[in-house]
């Protein structure tokens, strides 16, 4: 029996805010589906040249009470980056939090504006230490 990843779901309370998080990571949104009845947008977003992978923002129009306030629940996203320091530099200046900074030059979290958990991981061999991401101290959880 055949089985082909189709994307990753995640709910989301401002639209928006999250698209341009994303944004900010290199995704790009290449479907959307607005559903007046049902009142939500499903987004899909994807990194260009990885659209097999996508991720699928479902945003509720009327709020969502029962989206956690801490969205682990489903664990995290995960993507690979030229370089992590260019990457979280970038975040950061951005107004994006590094909440587990890259230390040891291979990995890094942050997280969205609806707390979902984003790992970010080096592309190749892991990058010599550099500051300030050496010295840097976690923030929050992730």
């Amino acid at each position: 029996m055949e089985v082909r990843y189709l994307h990753t779901m995640v709910r989301v309370l401002d639209l928006d805010a999250t698209m341009r998080f994303f944004g900010l990571l290199g995704l790009r949104e290449i479907r959307r589906i607005d559903n007046d009845k049902g009142r939500f947008s499903l987004v899909f977003m994807a990194a260009p040249g990885d659209e097999s992978a996508p991720v699928e923002l479902t945003h509720n129009w009327d709020g969502d009470d029962a989206l956690p306030s801490d969205s682990r629940h489903f664990g995290h996203l995960a993507y690979e980056v030229e370089d992590i320091y260019a990457m979280c530099q970038h975040l950061q200046d951005n107004g994006v939090t590094i909440n587990r900074p890259p230390r040891d030059g291979h990995m890094a979290f942050v997280r969205s504006p609806d707390n979902i958990s984003v790992e970010l991981l080096q592309k190749g061999e892991r990058l010599p230490p550099q500051e300030p991401w050496a010295s840097m101290e976690n923030t929050g959880h992730w």
